[in-house]
């Protein structure tokens, strides 16, 4: 059975892109048939940090618009077994979208077998986020410590209850909260918000909590995500993400105090 999720934020900037090729490659992985949309209209960068540009022909709207079948716009991953990706556009914007076409799209990937099926949403509350979660059974979104993130989260999270297709029906849409760029010196001076205040102000359950890592930064240059890096605090934390996407019982592991940044930096290394 094909499960949606729409990867959303109230805000730019915040590692949603990251999050969504990270997690589709933790769950391609645990042995699910995967795929990665990118629902951001001419602003594509998906594609850069999975390290596929390069073989991107058709994409998302030449899909919809029947100017190319489903099976030649996938790309399936060299190197991932069960990991398939569909571009955004460059050239076309979000006003290209509508209903009809987005279901159509969904429907297609249910058909086609994938497993978990991840929508890369343009940050903000546009059409283009609009219809990214329109037919999506959860909503994974994504926060920064940071007051500004979590009010803006606050309001995506309201527009997912009032607008996916689900929420009209009458019908629950599962959300869960990540928290990305997780500092504990910035945690430790009272500059960064701790887990328990963001978790008490969203009212969602957490997914993952993921350490702000210099790696993150350097496999987006190399378009190599870092999940392939076996030394990066934030892969790790990606992996045990994608095992609770696939139902397993994974403990939350402490990022966010002070004395277990070294701790965690060695048990990084013993995975090199």
């Amino acid at each position: 059975m094909s499960k949606v999720f729409a990867v959303i934020s109230g805000k730019g900037g915040v590692g949603k892109t990251t999050t969504s090729a990270n997690l589709s490659i933790a769950t391609a992985k645990e042995g699910k048939k995967t795929v990665v949309v990118d629902f951001d209209l001419g602003q594509r960068n998906l594609d850069m940090i999975l390290g596929l540009e390069n073989r991107v022909v058709y994409d998302i709207t030449h899909v919809m618009d029947e100017e190319a079948n489903l099976k030649q716009a996938l790309i399936k991953d060299k190197n991932i077994d069960n990991l398939y990706f569909l571009a955004a556009s460059q050239t076309k914007d979000k006003s290209v979208l509508n209903e009809e076409k987005v279901e159509k799209l969904i429907n297609m990937l249910k058909d086609e077998g994938f497993e978990f099926i991840f929508l890369d949403s343009p940050a903000g509350i546009e059409s283009g986020f609009e219809h990214t979660i329109l037919f999506a059974d959860s909503a994974i979104v994504v926060v920064n410590p940071e007051v500004s993130s979590i009010r803006d989260s606050d309001k995506v999270i309201g527009l997912v209850d009032a607008k996916s297709k689900k929420a009209k029906e009458g019908k629950s849409v599962k959300k869960y909260l990540i928290i990305n760029r997780i500092n504990p010196e910035l945690i430790a001076k009272g500059e960064m918000l701790q887990s328990e205040d963001i978790l008490e102000i969203l009212s969602i359950p957490l997914l993952g909590k993921v350490p702000e890592d210099q790696k993150v930064i350097d496999a987006s240059n190399k378009g190599k995500p870092v999940i392939l890096n076996p030394d990066s605090l934030a892969g790790r934390a990606y992996e045990r993400i994608g095992k609770r996407l696939c139902g397993e019982d994974i403990p939350f592991e402490d990022v966010e105090s002070i004395k277990n940044k070294g701790f965690l930096s060695k048990l990084a290394g013993i995975f090199k």
